[in-house]
């Protein structure tokens, strides 16, 4: 990313961002993309497999910025296609009451989420998608997993800043047992 402000509305360049995030909370939105069944039930997760800027590798979930005058919904949206590709087909609720709040702080032990850049907070969704995703910008992969896989420790260990707790509380948000 380059110094220089961006040409689309909302954005602020590197170093506006950096100060902002210094100075205040950042509004993000989360989703756990779910398939469901007929039903309504949950039977799998897809979770990103990405390579941070350290170059380790890890799962996280759908998650980025709400812009300055931008709507939760669209955001969220942006995000969906941003990360899960343009035929996803993700199923909004028509209520945008989040399953919970998770704060992101830059200090560990404040609350379980952790993030080092910043002060955020991040309305978290679960949304149901019905078409084929293909994973696009920084993210490598999309796999789908059971419910109980996404509950292991295995799976819980390569998600970072507290993010297995946010997929945790998703899962019990929707009765699958953890």
């Amino acid at each position: 990313m380059s110094d220089t402000t961006e040409t689309t509305p909302g954005w602020l360049s590197s170093d506006d961002l950096e100060q902002a995030r210094a100075q205040m909370p950042i509004l993000y939105v989360e989703a756990v993309p779910v398939r469901v069944d007929d039903s309504g039930e949950v039977t799998s997760i897809g979770l990103l497999l990405r390579i941070g800027p350290d170059g380790t590798v890890s799962r996280t979930l759908v998650s980025g910025r709400v812009l300055h005058h931008e709507r939760v919904r669209d955001a969220l949206l942006r995000h969906l296609e941003k990360d899960l590709g343009p035929v996803a087909l993700p199923r909004v609720p028509a209520s945008l009451q989040p399953f919970t709040v998770a704060e992101y702080f830059p200090t560990q032990g404040i609350t379980p989420f952790h993030d080092p850049r910043q002060h955020a907070v991040a309305l978290a969704y679960i949304v149901p998608v019905t078409g084929d995703c293909r994973p696009r910008q920084d993210a490598l992969d999309l796999v789908w997993f059971s419910p109980q896989e996404a509950a292991s420790a295995v799976v819980q260990n390569e998600m970072p800043g507290g993010q297995g707790i946010l997929l945790k509380q998703a899962l019990a948000h929707v009765g699958c047992a953890v």
